[in-house]
C-alpha cells in the first residue's frame, strides 16, 4: 500500500473504517490496519521476549504475533464496545504463546519442575497461612538454596506462558488472561474493566500479599514497563536475581489465584 493511500485512510475516522470493513471485508482496509497496528505486534513481542531464554529469537516472536494480528482484524466486532488495541493485544499474545507451545520450546522436565515448585509454594503457604521463604521451599524440595535459585533461572520462561492462561467468564468469547489484568490499566477498555472488576480485585489483593521485593518487581515490570535489567538497577541487584524474584512472584500468584479461580468458575 502506497503512502498516499495510507494518508487517505488516516484522514478517515477509524470507527467508520471498522464499520466499513465489517460490512464489506475490504482488502485495502485490512492492509491498512495491518500496517497501522504492526508496531503493536513488536510491542507485545518485546514484552514476551523479556522473559524468554536467549535461544528464542525476537523476530520469530514477531512473526508469530503477525498471525494473531491478522486473526484479530478478521474477527474484531466494533459493536462490542472494546477498543481494537485491547482486543488485538490478547490475540497477538495468544498467537505467540500458541506457537511457542506447538514447538515445545520448554523441555518437559523443566515444565514439571516448575509445576512442582508452584504446588509446593501453594501447599506450604496454605498450610502455614503466610508467605514462605526460599529456605523453606528449598528444604521441602530437598535441595540447597543455591540449587533452588538455579532451578528458578531455568524455569523463568514458563512463568510468562503461565500468565497467558485464560479465565473464561461466561459466553460470547468473554475471556481474560492474568497478564491482561497485570498490565497498565490504559491498555484496557474501562467498560471491560468494570465487568471483570471482581477478578482484578482478587489479583490486586494477591499482589499486595507478595513479599516486598517480589511485589516491586511485578509493579515495575507490568505497570511501569521496565525491563528486568532496568528493575535490577532500581533495586540494586543482578538481572538474574530479578528474574528469580519475578518467577517466584508468578508462582505464588498462580497458586493463590488458582484456588480463587476454582471458586469463581467451579
Amino acid at each position: 500500500m502506497n503512502k498516499k493511500k495510507i494518508a487517505e485512510y488516516e484522514a478517515i475516522n477509524e470507527d467508520d473504517l471498522w464499520q466499513d470493513f465489517a460490512k464489506n471485508n475490504n482488502q485495502e482496509i485490512r492492509d491498512y490496519f495491518v500496517i497501522k497496528y504492526a508496531p503493536l505486534v513488536k510491542y507485545v513481542a518485546g514484552k514476551v521476549a523479556m522473559g524468554m531464554p536467549q535461544n528464542i529469537e525476537f523476530d520469530d516472536l514477531v512473526s508469530y504475533g503477525i498471525f494473531g494480528l491478522m486473526d484479530a482484524i478478521s474477527k474484531y466486532n466494533p459493536d462490542r464496545g472494546i477498543k481494537f488495541k485491547t482486543y488485538a493485544m490478547t490475540r497477538i499474545r495468544g498467537s505467540i504463546f500458541d506457537e511457542l507451545r506447538s514447538i515445545d520450546w520448554i523441555p518437559r522436565s523443566i515444565r514439571q519442575k516448575a509445576k512442582e515448585i508452584e504446588n509446593i509454594i501453594a501447599e506450604l503457604e496454605n498450610k502455614l497461612g503466610r508467605t514462605v521463604e526460599d529456605e523453606e521451599i528449598s528444604k521441602e524440595l530437598g535441595i540447597s538454596i543455591e540449587e533452588f535459585h538455579s532451578i528458578l533461572n531455568k524455569v523463568s520462561g514458563t512463568s510468562m506462558v503461565s500468565l497467558n492462561d485464560i479465565w473464561y467468564l461466561g459466553d460470547d468469547n468473554d475471556e481474560l488472561s492474568i497478564m491482561e489484568t497485570l498490565e497498565a490499566p490504559d491498555n484496557m477498555n474501562p467498560d471491560v474493566l468494570v465487568e471483570k472488576e471482581e477478578i482484578k480485585e482478587h489479583i490486586v489483593e494477591a499482589i499486595k500479599k507478595l513479599p516486598d521485593k517480589e511485589k516491586k518487581v511485578i509493579v515495575l515490570y507490568y505497570y511501569e514497563d521496565l525491563t528486568l535489567k532496568e528493575i535490577g538497577q532500581v533495586l540494586d541487584v543482578t538481572e538474574s536475581r530479578i528474574s528469580q524474584l519475578h518467577t517466584k512472584a508468578i508462582m505464588r500468584l498462580r497458586g493463590r489465584l488458582g484456588r480463587i479461580k476454582s471458586n469463581l468458575v467451579g
